[in-house]
Protein backbone atom coordinates (compact mmCIF):
# COMPACT_ATOMS: atom_id res chain seq x y z
CA UNK A 1 0.00 0.00 0.00
CA UNK A 2 1.49 3.35 -1.05
CA UNK A 3 1.23 6.44 1.19
CA UNK A 4 -2.30 7.81 1.31
CA UNK A 5 -3.62 11.35 1.26
CA UNK A 6 -4.39 11.08 4.95
CA UNK A 7 -1.70 10.83 7.65
CA UNK A 8 0.35 7.65 7.21
CA UNK A 9 2.17 6.33 10.23
CA UNK A 10 5.77 5.39 9.58
CA UNK A 11 8.12 2.77 10.56
CA UNK A 12 8.74 -0.74 11.79
CA UNK A 13 11.70 -3.01 10.28
CA UNK A 14 13.66 -6.23 10.06
CA UNK A 15 16.75 -8.36 9.91
CA UNK A 16 17.71 -9.96 6.61
CA UNK A 17 21.15 -8.79 5.72
CA UNK A 18 22.65 -11.03 8.44
CA UNK A 19 21.93 -14.69 9.03
CA UNK A 20 23.58 -14.79 12.47
CA UNK A 21 22.06 -12.84 15.35
CA UNK A 22 24.39 -9.97 16.14
CA UNK A 23 27.57 -11.93 15.67
CA UNK A 24 29.05 -9.04 13.70
CA UNK A 25 27.76 -6.08 11.77
CA UNK A 26 26.88 -6.81 8.16
CA UNK A 27 28.72 -3.66 7.22
CA UNK A 28 32.48 -4.04 7.28
CA UNK A 29 34.55 -2.64 10.14
CA UNK A 30 36.68 0.46 9.80
CA UNK A 31 40.36 0.48 10.64
CA UNK A 32 42.17 3.49 12.04
CA UNK A 33 43.68 5.17 15.06
CA UNK A 34 41.77 6.17 18.16
CA UNK A 35 41.58 9.82 19.12
CA UNK A 36 39.59 10.62 22.25
CA UNK A 37 38.51 8.81 25.40
CA UNK A 38 34.80 7.96 25.64
CA UNK A 39 34.06 9.18 22.08
CA UNK A 40 36.81 7.03 20.58
CA UNK A 41 35.19 4.96 17.79
CA UNK A 42 37.43 2.01 18.61
CA UNK A 43 36.69 1.91 22.33
CA UNK A 44 33.64 1.01 24.40
CA UNK A 45 33.10 3.45 27.26
CA UNK A 46 36.88 3.85 27.51
CA UNK A 47 37.70 0.15 27.00
CA UNK A 48 39.24 -1.30 23.81
CA UNK A 49 36.62 -2.73 21.45
CA UNK A 50 37.78 -6.31 20.98
CA UNK A 51 36.41 -9.76 20.29
CA UNK A 52 37.46 -12.71 22.38
CA UNK A 53 36.21 -15.31 24.85
CA UNK A 54 32.75 -14.69 26.30
CA UNK A 55 30.86 -16.78 28.83
CA UNK A 56 31.80 -19.16 31.62
CA UNK A 57 35.55 -19.48 32.06
CA UNK A 58 36.97 -22.98 31.49
CA UNK A 59 37.65 -24.51 34.89
CA UNK A 60 35.94 -21.63 36.71
CA UNK A 61 35.24 -22.08 40.40
CA UNK A 62 31.79 -23.44 41.14
CA UNK A 63 28.86 -21.55 42.63
CA UNK A 64 29.02 -20.45 46.25
CA UNK A 65 25.24 -20.62 46.69
CA UNK A 66 22.83 -23.55 46.93
CA UNK A 67 19.63 -23.57 44.88
CA UNK A 68 16.28 -24.65 46.29
CA UNK A 69 14.30 -26.91 43.96
CA UNK A 70 17.15 -27.54 41.54
CA UNK A 71 17.26 -30.64 39.40
CA UNK A 72 21.04 -30.49 39.25
CA UNK A 73 21.00 -29.45 35.60
CA UNK A 74 23.77 -27.55 33.84
CA UNK A 75 21.50 -24.53 33.39
CA UNK A 76 20.87 -24.34 37.15
CA UNK A 77 24.62 -24.65 37.73
CA UNK A 78 25.16 -21.72 35.33
CA UNK A 79 22.50 -19.65 37.09
CA UNK A 80 23.95 -20.37 40.53
CA UNK A 81 27.42 -19.45 39.27
CA UNK A 82 25.99 -16.21 37.89
CA UNK A 83 24.39 -15.27 41.21
CA UNK A 84 27.60 -16.11 43.07
CA UNK A 85 29.58 -13.93 40.68
CA UNK A 86 27.11 -11.05 40.90
CA UNK A 87 27.36 -11.22 44.69
CA UNK A 88 31.16 -11.13 44.45
CA UNK A 89 30.79 -7.87 42.52
CA UNK A 90 28.31 -6.30 44.92
CA UNK A 91 30.30 -7.37 47.99
CA UNK A 92 32.69 -4.55 47.10
CA UNK A 93 30.70 -2.25 44.81
CA UNK A 94 27.73 -1.92 47.17
CA UNK A 95 29.73 -0.44 50.05
CA UNK A 96 31.67 1.79 47.65
CA UNK A 97 28.41 3.10 46.19
CA UNK A 98 26.07 3.29 49.16
CA UNK A 99 28.45 3.41 52.12
CA UNK A 100 26.84 0.39 53.77
CA UNK A 101 27.62 -3.29 54.10
CA UNK A 102 26.18 -5.56 51.43
CA UNK A 103 23.62 -8.20 52.39
CA UNK A 104 23.08 -11.06 49.88
CA UNK A 105 19.60 -12.29 49.00
CA UNK A 106 18.13 -14.92 51.32
CA UNK A 107 17.60 -17.80 48.91
CA UNK A 108 17.78 -18.95 45.29
CA UNK A 109 14.86 -20.89 43.83
CA UNK A 110 14.66 -22.87 40.59
CA UNK A 111 11.55 -24.28 38.94
CA UNK A 112 10.40 -25.82 35.68
CA UNK A 113 7.48 -23.87 34.23
CA UNK A 114 6.18 -27.14 32.76
CA UNK A 115 5.98 -28.78 36.19
CA UNK A 116 3.22 -28.64 38.78
CA UNK A 117 5.13 -28.72 42.05
CA UNK A 118 6.96 -25.38 42.24
CA UNK A 119 6.28 -22.21 44.18
CA UNK A 120 7.91 -18.78 44.08
CA UNK A 121 6.96 -15.70 46.06
CA UNK A 122 3.76 -17.41 47.21
CA UNK A 123 2.67 -18.26 43.66
CA UNK A 124 2.38 -21.52 41.72
CA UNK A 125 5.18 -21.68 39.14
CA UNK A 126 3.30 -23.77 36.57
CA UNK A 127 3.43 -21.74 33.34
CA UNK A 128 5.67 -19.10 34.94
CA UNK A 129 8.27 -18.62 32.21
CA UNK A 130 10.11 -15.87 34.02
CA UNK A 131 12.81 -14.87 36.47
CA UNK A 132 12.27 -12.52 39.35
CA UNK A 133 13.15 -11.01 42.69
CA UNK A 134 10.60 -11.47 45.48
CA UNK A 135 10.47 -8.42 47.73
CA UNK A 136 8.58 -10.14 50.55
CA UNK A 137 11.13 -12.87 51.30
CA UNK A 138 14.22 -11.50 49.48
CA UNK A 139 14.57 -14.49 47.14
CA UNK A 140 15.60 -14.71 43.49
CA UNK A 141 14.10 -17.39 41.27
CA UNK A 142 14.09 -18.54 37.66
CA UNK A 143 12.48 -20.96 35.25
CA UNK A 144 15.05 -23.57 34.25
CA UNK A 145 12.65 -25.33 31.86
CA UNK A 146 12.07 -22.70 29.17
CA UNK A 147 13.34 -19.23 30.02
CA UNK A 148 17.00 -19.78 30.80
CA UNK A 149 17.62 -22.41 28.07
CA UNK A 150 15.95 -20.07 25.56
CA UNK A 151 18.13 -17.18 26.64
CA UNK A 152 21.23 -19.33 26.42
CA UNK A 153 20.35 -20.45 22.89
CA UNK A 154 19.61 -16.91 21.72
CA UNK A 155 22.31 -14.92 23.53
CA UNK A 156 24.80 -17.38 25.02
CA UNK A 157 25.78 -17.83 28.66
CA UNK A 158 25.91 -14.08 29.20
CA UNK A 159 22.27 -13.71 28.17
CA UNK A 160 21.39 -15.81 31.21
CA UNK A 161 23.82 -13.87 33.40
CA UNK A 162 22.42 -10.53 32.18
CA UNK A 163 18.87 -11.42 33.22
CA UNK A 164 19.97 -12.58 36.66
CA UNK A 165 22.12 -9.46 37.09
CA UNK A 166 19.00 -7.44 36.33
CA UNK A 167 16.96 -9.34 38.93
CA UNK A 168 19.73 -8.87 41.46
CA UNK A 169 19.57 -5.18 40.63
CA UNK A 170 16.08 -5.14 42.16
CA UNK A 171 17.52 -6.57 45.37
CA UNK A 172 20.20 -3.88 45.41
CA UNK A 173 17.65 -1.12 44.77
CA UNK A 174 15.48 -2.31 47.65
CA UNK A 175 18.40 -2.93 50.04
CA UNK A 176 19.81 0.54 49.41
CA UNK A 177 16.45 2.25 49.76
CA UNK A 178 16.67 3.50 46.20
CA UNK A 179 13.46 1.62 45.35
CA UNK A 180 10.47 1.55 47.68
CA UNK A 181 7.03 -0.04 47.56
CA UNK A 182 5.61 2.99 45.78
CA UNK A 183 8.45 3.29 43.24
CA UNK A 184 6.94 3.10 39.72
CA UNK A 185 7.70 -0.17 37.93
CA UNK A 186 9.19 1.77 35.01
CA UNK A 187 11.76 3.39 37.31
CA UNK A 188 12.60 0.21 39.24
CA UNK A 189 13.12 -1.77 36.03
CA UNK A 190 15.45 0.74 34.44
CA UNK A 191 17.42 1.17 37.67
CA UNK A 192 17.95 -2.59 37.55
CA UNK A 193 18.98 -2.41 33.90
CA UNK A 194 21.54 0.16 34.98
CA UNK A 195 22.85 -2.04 37.81
CA UNK A 196 23.19 -4.98 35.42
CA UNK A 197 25.23 -2.76 33.10
CA UNK A 198 27.55 -1.84 35.97
CA UNK A 199 28.13 -5.52 36.77
CA UNK A 200 28.74 -6.34 33.09
CA UNK A 201 31.42 -3.64 32.99
CA UNK A 202 33.17 -5.44 35.86
CA UNK A 203 33.08 -8.69 33.87
CA UNK A 204 34.30 -6.96 30.69
CA UNK A 205 37.22 -5.52 32.67
CA UNK A 206 38.29 -9.13 33.38
CA UNK A 207 37.56 -8.78 37.10
CA UNK A 208 35.18 -11.74 37.32
CA UNK A 209 36.64 -15.08 38.48
CA UNK A 210 33.89 -16.99 36.64
CA UNK A 211 32.92 -15.16 33.44
CA UNK A 212 34.45 -13.26 30.55
CA UNK A 213 32.81 -10.72 28.23
CA UNK A 214 34.34 -9.30 25.06
CA UNK A 215 33.40 -5.72 24.23
CA UNK A 216 32.70 -6.69 20.62
CA UNK A 217 30.55 -9.69 19.78
CA UNK A 218 30.07 -10.68 23.42
CA UNK A 219 28.64 -7.34 24.49
CA UNK A 220 26.60 -7.15 21.28
CA UNK A 221 24.80 -10.35 22.28
CA UNK A 222 24.13 -8.99 25.77
CA UNK A 223 22.63 -5.84 24.23
CA UNK A 224 20.48 -8.02 21.97
CA UNK A 225 19.20 -9.71 25.11
CA UNK A 226 18.28 -6.34 26.60
CA UNK A 227 16.36 -5.46 23.43
CA UNK A 228 14.43 -8.74 23.55
CA UNK A 229 12.97 -7.73 26.94
CA UNK A 230 11.43 -4.49 25.66
CA UNK A 231 7.78 -3.72 26.33
CA UNK A 232 5.36 -5.09 23.71
CA UNK A 233 3.74 -2.57 21.39
CA UNK A 234 0.29 -1.48 22.52
CA UNK A 235 -2.37 0.84 21.15
CA UNK A 236 -3.71 3.96 22.82
CA UNK A 237 -6.98 2.20 23.67
CA UNK A 238 -5.41 -0.96 25.12
CA UNK A 239 -6.59 -1.45 28.73
CA UNK A 240 -3.13 -2.82 29.60
CA UNK A 241 -1.35 0.31 28.32
CA UNK A 242 0.85 1.86 30.97
CA UNK A 243 0.38 -1.07 33.37
CA UNK A 244 3.57 -2.80 34.53
CA UNK A 245 5.60 -0.69 32.10
CA UNK A 246 9.30 -1.59 31.86
CA UNK A 247 10.40 0.59 28.95
CA UNK A 248 11.18 0.45 25.26
CA UNK A 249 14.34 -1.20 23.95
CA UNK A 250 15.87 2.25 23.47
CA UNK A 251 15.12 3.23 27.07
CA UNK A 252 16.37 -0.02 28.57
CA UNK A 253 19.54 0.04 26.48
CA UNK A 254 20.15 3.62 27.61
CA UNK A 255 19.81 2.61 31.27
CA UNK A 256 22.15 -0.36 30.76
CA UNK A 257 24.69 1.94 29.09
CA UNK A 258 24.51 4.40 32.00
CA UNK A 259 25.61 1.65 34.37
CA UNK A 260 28.23 0.21 32.04
CA UNK A 261 29.78 3.61 31.37
CA UNK A 262 29.48 5.40 34.72
CA UNK A 263 29.07 2.61 37.29
CA UNK A 264 26.35 1.89 39.85
CA UNK A 265 26.33 5.42 41.29
CA UNK A 266 24.74 6.62 38.03
CA UNK A 267 21.70 4.41 38.58
CA UNK A 268 20.40 6.59 41.42
CA UNK A 269 19.81 9.32 38.83
CA UNK A 270 17.10 7.29 37.09
CA UNK A 271 13.66 8.48 38.17
CA UNK A 272 10.42 9.45 36.40
CA UNK A 273 11.70 12.93 35.57
CA UNK A 274 14.89 11.55 34.05
CA UNK A 275 12.99 8.93 32.04
CA UNK A 276 10.46 11.53 30.84
CA UNK A 277 13.30 13.80 29.76
CA UNK A 278 15.03 10.94 27.95
CA UNK A 279 11.78 9.85 26.32
CA UNK A 280 10.88 13.38 25.22
CA UNK A 281 8.23 13.34 22.50
CA UNK A 282 9.02 9.82 21.28
CA UNK A 283 5.74 7.93 20.83
CA UNK A 284 5.01 5.10 23.26
CA UNK A 285 1.61 3.84 22.07
CA UNK A 286 0.24 3.17 18.60
CA UNK A 287 -2.94 4.92 17.43
CA UNK A 288 -5.83 2.45 17.58
CA UNK A 289 -6.26 2.37 13.80
CA UNK A 290 -2.57 1.99 12.93
CA UNK A 291 -0.09 -0.88 12.75
CA UNK A 292 2.96 1.36 12.72
CA UNK A 293 4.09 -0.22 9.44
CA UNK A 294 4.42 1.63 6.12
CA UNK A 295 4.96 -0.75 3.19
CA UNK A 296 8.28 -0.14 1.48
CA UNK A 297 7.64 1.00 -2.09
CA UNK A 298 9.08 3.53 -4.51
CA UNK A 299 6.43 6.01 -3.38
CA UNK A 300 7.11 5.57 0.33
CA UNK A 301 10.86 5.76 -0.26
CA UNK A 302 10.41 9.04 -2.15
CA UNK A 303 8.20 10.31 0.66
CA UNK A 304 10.90 9.60 3.26
CA UNK A 305 13.51 11.41 1.17
CA UNK A 306 11.12 14.33 0.62
CA UNK A 307 10.45 14.48 4.36
CA UNK A 308 14.17 14.70 5.08
CA UNK A 309 14.41 17.61 2.63
CA UNK A 310 11.65 19.45 4.49
CA UNK A 311 13.13 18.77 7.92
CA UNK A 312 16.76 19.63 7.10
CA UNK A 313 16.31 22.10 4.19
CA UNK A 314 19.61 21.44 2.40
CA UNK A 315 20.57 23.98 -0.27
CA UNK A 316 21.29 21.14 -2.68
CA UNK A 317 19.08 18.13 -1.83
CA UNK A 318 20.41 14.75 -2.95
CA UNK A 319 18.81 13.04 -5.92
CA UNK A 320 17.15 9.63 -5.53
CA UNK A 321 17.75 6.72 -7.89
CA UNK A 322 16.35 3.19 -7.91
CA UNK A 323 18.98 1.94 -10.37
CA UNK A 324 20.85 -0.33 -7.96
CA UNK A 325 23.24 -1.42 -10.72
CA UNK A 326 24.54 2.15 -10.89
CA UNK A 327 25.85 2.16 -7.31
CA UNK A 328 29.23 0.50 -8.12
CA UNK A 329 29.99 3.20 -10.71
CA UNK A 330 30.26 5.94 -8.07
CA UNK A 331 33.85 7.26 -8.36
CA UNK A 332 34.31 8.24 -4.70
CA UNK A 333 32.35 5.73 -2.61
CA UNK A 334 31.63 2.02 -2.53
CA UNK A 335 28.05 0.71 -2.47
CA UNK A 336 26.38 0.15 0.92
CA UNK A 337 23.20 -1.70 -0.08
CA UNK A 338 20.30 -1.53 0.28
CA UNK A 339 20.93 2.24 0.18
CA UNK A 340 24.10 4.02 -0.95
CA UNK A 341 25.20 7.64 -1.20
CA UNK A 342 27.50 8.87 -3.96
CA UNK A 343 29.17 12.16 -2.96
CA UNK A 344 30.34 13.20 -6.43
CA UNK A 345 26.84 12.99 -7.92
CA UNK A 346 24.99 13.82 -4.68
CA UNK A 347 22.72 10.82 -5.27
CA UNK A 348 21.14 8.22 -3.00
CA UNK A 349 20.85 4.89 -4.80
CA UNK A 350 18.29 2.41 -3.45
CA UNK A 351 18.06 -1.32 -4.09
CA UNK A 352 14.31 -1.48 -3.49
CA UNK A 353 13.86 -5.28 -3.19
CA UNK A 354 16.72 -5.43 -0.67
CA UNK A 355 15.30 -2.47 1.27
CA UNK A 356 11.90 -4.14 1.35
CA UNK A 357 13.44 -7.37 2.60
CA UNK A 358 15.29 -5.52 5.35
CA UNK A 359 12.01 -3.96 6.48
CA UNK A 360 10.10 -7.22 6.90
CA UNK A 361 8.84 -8.13 10.37
CA UNK A 362 10.15 -11.19 12.19
CA UNK A 363 8.01 -13.35 14.45
CA UNK A 364 7.60 -11.32 17.68
CA UNK A 365 7.13 -14.57 19.62
CA UNK A 366 10.77 -15.47 19.07
CA UNK A 367 12.42 -15.23 22.51
CA UNK A 368 15.57 -13.82 20.97
CA UNK A 369 13.75 -11.47 18.63
CA UNK A 370 15.05 -7.99 18.00
CA UNK A 371 12.58 -5.25 17.11
CA UNK A 372 11.96 -5.62 13.38
CA UNK A 373 9.82 -3.78 10.86
CA UNK A 374 9.85 -0.96 8.33
CA UNK A 375 12.11 1.43 10.24
CA UNK A 376 14.99 -1.01 10.29
CA UNK A 377 15.03 -0.25 6.57
CA UNK A 378 13.88 3.38 6.51
CA UNK A 379 16.50 4.33 9.11
CA UNK A 380 19.21 3.05 6.75
CA UNK A 381 17.73 5.21 3.97
CA UNK A 382 17.69 8.23 6.31
CA UNK A 383 21.32 7.58 7.28
CA UNK A 384 22.37 7.94 3.63
CA UNK A 385 20.54 11.28 3.49
CA UNK A 386 22.51 12.30 6.58
CA UNK A 387 25.71 11.73 4.59
CA UNK A 388 24.44 14.29 2.08
CA UNK A 389 23.81 16.68 4.97
CA UNK A 390 27.39 16.15 6.16
CA UNK A 391 28.77 16.79 2.68
CA UNK A 392 26.89 20.07 2.45
CA UNK A 393 28.03 21.05 5.96
CA UNK A 394 31.64 20.61 4.85
CA UNK A 395 34.80 20.33 6.87
CA UNK A 396 34.30 16.67 7.76
CA UNK A 397 35.39 13.38 6.21
CA UNK A 398 32.72 10.95 5.03
CA UNK A 399 34.89 7.85 4.94
CA UNK A 400 36.21 7.21 8.44
CA UNK A 401 35.08 5.98 11.85
CA UNK A 402 34.06 9.44 13.05
CA UNK A 403 31.83 9.75 9.97
CA UNK A 404 30.18 6.42 10.81
CA UNK A 405 29.26 7.54 14.33
CA UNK A 406 28.34 11.05 13.16
CA UNK A 407 25.94 9.45 10.68
CA UNK A 408 24.32 7.41 13.45
CA UNK A 409 24.05 10.55 15.57
CA UNK A 410 22.41 12.59 12.80
CA UNK A 411 20.03 9.72 12.06
CA UNK A 412 19.00 9.94 15.72
CA UNK A 413 18.31 13.65 15.23
CA UNK A 414 16.25 12.90 12.12
CA UNK A 415 14.30 10.22 14.00
CA UNK A 416 13.19 12.69 16.66
CA UNK A 417 12.29 15.29 14.03
CA UNK A 418 9.88 12.72 12.60
CA UNK A 419 7.82 12.68 15.81
CA UNK A 420 5.96 15.64 14.30
CA UNK A 421 3.89 14.95 11.19
CA UNK A 422 5.57 15.98 7.95
CA UNK A 423 3.49 16.64 4.83
CA UNK A 424 5.40 16.00 1.62
CA UNK A 425 4.85 17.84 -1.70
CA UNK A 426 2.67 15.01 -3.04
CA UNK A 427 0.29 15.37 -0.08
CA UNK A 428 1.39 12.40 2.01
CA UNK A 429 1.78 12.92 5.75
CA UNK A 430 4.35 10.88 7.62
CA UNK A 431 5.21 10.54 11.29
CA UNK A 432 7.19 8.32 13.61
CA UNK A 433 5.20 5.74 15.58
CA UNK A 434 5.79 3.67 18.70
CA UNK A 435 8.34 0.93 18.06
CA UNK A 436 10.22 2.77 15.32
CA UNK A 437 13.15 3.80 17.51
CA UNK A 438 13.50 0.22 18.77
CA UNK A 439 13.62 -0.99 15.18
CA UNK A 440 16.36 1.51 14.40
CA UNK A 441 18.55 0.48 17.35
CA UNK A 442 17.98 -3.19 16.52
CA UNK A 443 19.27 -2.53 13.02
CA UNK A 444 22.23 -0.57 14.37
CA UNK A 445 23.16 -3.58 16.47
CA UNK A 446 22.36 -6.21 13.85
CA UNK A 447 23.82 -4.81 10.63
CA UNK A 448 25.46 -1.51 11.60
CA UNK A 449 24.46 0.30 8.40
CA UNK A 450 22.84 3.28 10.14
CA UNK A 451 26.18 3.76 11.89
CA UNK A 452 28.33 3.40 8.78
CA UNK A 453 30.35 5.78 6.65
CA UNK A 454 29.89 6.52 2.96
CA UNK A 455 31.43 3.13 2.09
CA UNK A 456 29.11 1.22 4.42
CA UNK A 457 31.89 0.60 6.94
CA UNK A 458 31.04 0.70 10.63
CA UNK A 459 32.88 0.54 13.97
CA UNK A 460 33.46 -2.71 15.88
CA UNK A 461 31.18 -2.32 18.89
CA UNK A 462 27.40 -2.20 18.76
CA UNK A 463 27.56 -0.41 22.11
CA UNK A 464 29.36 2.55 20.51
CA UNK A 465 27.02 2.61 17.51
CA UNK A 466 23.91 2.70 19.69
CA UNK A 467 25.47 5.29 21.98
CA UNK A 468 26.11 7.60 19.00
CA UNK A 469 22.50 7.23 17.86
CA UNK A 470 21.34 8.03 21.40
CA UNK A 471 23.43 11.22 21.40
CA UNK A 472 21.43 12.34 18.36
CA UNK A 473 18.06 11.36 19.79
CA UNK A 474 18.81 13.39 22.92
CA UNK A 475 20.62 16.22 21.11
CA UNK A 476 20.66 18.08 17.81
CA UNK A 477 22.64 18.46 14.59
CA UNK A 478 25.21 20.80 16.13
CA UNK A 479 25.89 18.36 18.95
CA UNK A 480 26.59 15.56 16.45
CA UNK A 481 29.17 17.62 14.58
CA UNK A 482 30.85 18.66 17.83
CA UNK A 483 30.83 15.17 19.35
CA UNK A 484 32.12 13.45 16.22
CA UNK A 485 34.27 16.03 14.37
Amino acid sequence: MSPSRKPSRLFGATVTVCSVLVATACSTTLQGNAVSVFDDPFRVAGMPATDGPTGLRPGAEGPARDVEGTDGSAIDELAASAISDIEDYWATAYEETFGERFRPVAELISWDANGFDGEFCGEDTYGLVNAGYCYTDRTIGWDRGELLPGLQRAHGDMGVVMVLAHEYGHAVSRLSGLAKKNTPTLVAEQQSDCFSGAYMRWVAEDSSPRFTLSTGEGLNNVLAGVISFRDPLMTEGDPEAGFDEHGSAFERLSAFQFGFTDGPAACAGIDLDEIDQRRGDLPVLLPEDQTGELPITEDSTRSIVDAMGILFSPRNPPALSFDADAAPSCPDARPSPPASFCPSTNTIVVDLPALEEMGAQADPRDAGSLATGDNMAYSVLVSRYMLAIQQEHGGVALDNAEAALRTACLTGVATVKMTEEVTTPDGDTLALTAGDVDEAVSGILLNGLVASDVNGESVPAGFSRIDAFRVGVLGDTERCFKRFP
